[in-house]
């Protein structure tokens, strides 16, 4: 039995790897700089793996954005528009990497960023692969052997971890009709054979192809491509050690056709689906090594080794310890680093803290587990799973998490079932007649740039260096001086700009019960973007109003309506570390109705807009259709809960990006808020296609401009947007406005990007 992960944290202890990234980009430091730092952040998750006791490490699982994009550069998937940056020195094509994922503005060259969206179900965000009819590949980076390399002098043997063939096909799209992306399958495998023969001649061993596709609803057509691939790997390669991984769902009616691959080993997620053990260890041929996956790699929670040493001893029976591996769920990437890392100063993460586990404790625990499994009790070991046990009683029935009021209140709603609200046409003509707006009226989605001196400020009030009075006038000051530009610009509906906020979530969580936030429990989102996802540790209520304050300021100062900005209940659940004692529909439901109690408190105080931000809804849809209904009956239940009770008069927006809605355009419309704002500007528009096939049915605004690439669009470009969007979708319902906030970036470029803004809906309204 061998223990392995299957990927670790890339951003480094410290997010070393975001800021000597965001650095080079702004010039500040040098390319040898940069590649020293990733250089350190890989030997020190490879030296931490080793000492913590693991047996098989994994190369090739860093990357300074995005391990998608990692592989369309190595095998020369770059779209025809970045030829023109192509290089032959390393710095070069490391330059065209970050273009690709950022887009690219300089030299007299204007080239827009590669599509971004979800990985799966979770926030991480991956960029979209681009494919072409009769399209070639070439082996155009050499990362994963660099790396493979790298360890291998330091002492440390590795596997190497590469996206497999068919998933990364599959995670792509075609950028021309006419042809399928699995037809390029032949040409890729070429790129694929490659790579394996140079690593093998650097003695490469083990290789761990992720093909998390295989937890998808299959074609036939998808299957045989499975089956094509990993018959010509081994045909070419039958020395090679291949191990297949899935994750995120269980394998169910792909499991007959993957037991077809030959492959030698077989990871699968037992956190997600462990009652799937059974018939995989009932199908799987004695040829095939079963690695469990019993440590969750996308929640913070301690392990139940209980539980996990059921399912060991389960496979360990049927097929013995020798066929027997021991992994997390899933990479590591989407949890924290260190829980050591935590400071001792918070009270409520001092009572949870001895209920989690970060990367390196979860690290820690597979190891312990192998020694229980293989009855290696030791005294100290033995002293761990008694411990272990004792916490997970005692946070059972811990009165932290429960609340009383909280169950009660949310029993009452589900007594009263889902919330109906006037129908669409009659509330837009109440909405008029208070609200009198422009065609194509425009709006920010809601944060203005996070500047230096607006972090500075929240950092003082932490370090009690300026008092609660300087800080809150210090925010009205900014929240005027962006109501007046917003005015003098000529946007229809004004935001406050958000410059008290952090996070969309870690904000309001910090004043919700039930909520515990750490001060290092960083994960990557999407390229540098780092967040600290909340800790839901028990009941959610809001004890007192959170925005209203901020929201009625920023109206009084301007005759212009100004939205009421909160975050949704599917996004907070889906970007929080959520508890795992009750289903997760509960807890969702509980935010609403705390997010509820906002709504109609800033309703009260006169605001006539209010954004329920869900960004997350098509994130968290289950990845098998099978159980899309009943996530949708609570997903849709807690978005209506939140705004249950409002007048017809109030407008309620919602914002969603970088996902793909097209299958679920019908549910995006039992949402029934007023207006809804969503990304399509990287996609050319692509999404409004679903939108116009469906004829949703009430007021839509699509993202006309990419604020994650530094990129500035003109004017005739948004407006050829805009025109292209009313072809699909009726003016009358057609909003104009980014396709996200826009704390990321600098004032400059957003001044410029928000007046061409306004200048293309002015001309198109003219």
């Amino acid at each position: 039995m061998i223990t392995h992960n299957l990927g670790y944290p890339r951003i480094g202890s410290y997010r070393e790897t975001k800021k000597t990234v965001e650095a080079y980009w702004a010039g500040k430091i040098s390319y040898d700089e940069l590649t020293r730092v990733g250089k350190e952040v890989r030997m020190r998750n490879w030296q931490l793996q080793k000492k913590l006791g693991i047996d098989l490490i994994p190369s090739n699982d860093f990357s300074y954005y995005d391990h998608v994009l990692d592989i369309c550069l190595t095998v020369g998937a770059i779209p025809k528009r970045f030829s023109s940056l192509e290089s032959k020195n390393d710095k070069g094509m490391l330059d065209l990497y970050f273009a690709m994922a950022r887009g690219y503005q300089n030299e007299g060259k204007d080239i827009t960023a590669m599509e971004m969206t979800k990985w799966f179900d979770t926030n991480y965000h991956y960029i979209v692969p681009e494919f072409y009819k009769n399209q070639q590949f070439r082996l155009s980076s050499f990362k994963f052997l660099e790396e493979f390399t790298e360890a291998k002098n330091s002492g440390i043997p590795t596997k190497t971890v590469l996206l497999g063939p068919v998933s990364f096909l599959l995670l792509g799209k075609e950028k021309e009709s006419g042809f399928d992306r699995l037809d390029l399958l032949e040409n890729l495998l070429e790129i694929y054979i490659e790579m394996i023969s140079r690593l093998k001649k650097q003695g490469v061993e083990w290789i761990q192809f992720d093909e998390p596709y295989l937890v998808m609803d299959l074609s036939e057509k998808q299957k045989r491509a499975f089956i094509r691939a990993y018959s010509i790997i081994r045909e070419k390669h039958p020395w090679l050690k291949v191990m297949l991984t899935t994750y995120f769902g269980e394998l169910g009616d792909n499991l007959e056709m993957i037991m077809l691959l030959n492959t030698d080993a077989i990871h699968i997620d037992l956190v997600r689906s462990p009652s799937q053990l059974p018939e995989i260890l009932s199908a799987i041929p004695s040829s095939i090594t079963l690695s469990l996956g019993i440590v969750d790699g996308r929640n913070i929670w301690k392990n139940d080794f209980k539980k996990s040493l059921d399912l060991i001893n389960k496979a360990v029976e049927k097929i013995g310890n020798e066929r027997v591996m021991l992994a997390p769920s899933c990479s590591l990437l989407h949890v924290p680093y260190d829980l050591d890392l935590e400071a001792s100063s918070n009270n409520i993460l001092n009572e949870i803290k001895p209920w989690m586990a970060f990367a390196k404790q979860k690290t820690e625990e597979l190891v312990v587990l192998k020694k229980l499994s293989l009855e290696d009790w030791n005294d100290e070991v033995q002293k761990i799973y008694k411990q272990n046990q004792s916490i997970l009683s005692l946070k059972m029935k811990s009165s932290l998490i429960h609340n009383e009021d909280v169950k009660t209140r949310l029993a009452k709603a589900d007594r009263m079932g889902r919330p109906v609200r006037t129908k669409f046409a009659l509330r837009k003509e109440a909405q008029k007649e208070v609200m009198p707006l422009p065609d194509f009226p425009t709006t920010n989605i809601g944060s203005f740039p996070q500047t230096k001196e607006i972090r500075s400020l929240r950092a003082q009030l932490k370090k009690n260096e300026i008092t609660k009075e300087q800080y809150n006038l210090s925010i009205r000051q900014e929240i005027t001086k962006t109501i007046r530009w917003q005015e003098q610009a000529g946007l229809d509906v004004l935001v406050h700009g958000e410059f008290e906020r952090n996070d969309m979530v870690e904000y309001f969580g910090e004043m919700l019960n039930g909520f515990a936030f750490t001060k290092n429990g960083w994960v990557q989102s999407y390229g540098t973007r780092c967040v600290k996802p909340p800790i839901i540790y028990g009941d959610v209520s809001r004890p007192r109003p959170m925005t209203v304050d901020w929201i009625a300021f920023a109206q009084s100062t301007t005759e212009k309506p100004v939205k009421g900005m909160l975050t949704g209940p599917v996004t907070f659940l889906q970007w929080s570390f959520v508890r795992d004692d009750q289903p997760r529909s509960e807890t969702c439901k509980q935010i609403a109705l705390a997010i509820n109690d906002e709504v109609r408190d800033l309703e009260s105080a006169g605001i006539r807009i209010i954004q329920i931000d869900e960004p997350a809804i098509r994130e968290g849809l289950p990845l098998r259709k099978k159980e899309w209904d009943e996530y949708f009956d609570w997903a849709i239940t807690a978005f209506r809960l939140a705004c249950a009770g409002v007048k017809d008069i109030t407008q309620i927006h919602t914002h969603m990006c970088y996902s793909e809605f097209n299958l679920i355009m019908d549910k995006i419309a039992e949402l029934d808020a007023d207006v809804i704002s969503i990304e399509s500007s990287r996609s050319q528009m692509e999404l409004l296609d679903a939108f116009s096939e469906f004829k949703y049915p009430n007021e839509i605004g699509p993202g006309i401009y990419d604020i994650h690439s530094p990129r500035i669009p003109s004017k005739d470009e948004i407006l050829g947007l805009l025109q292209k969007a009313s072809k699909l979708i009726h003016p009358e319902k057609i909003w104009v406005n980014p396709d996200c906030g826009l704390k990321t970036r600098g004032w400059a470029e957003t001044k410029i990007a928000l007046t061409n803004m306004v200048k293309a809906a002015e001309e198109l309204r003219r």
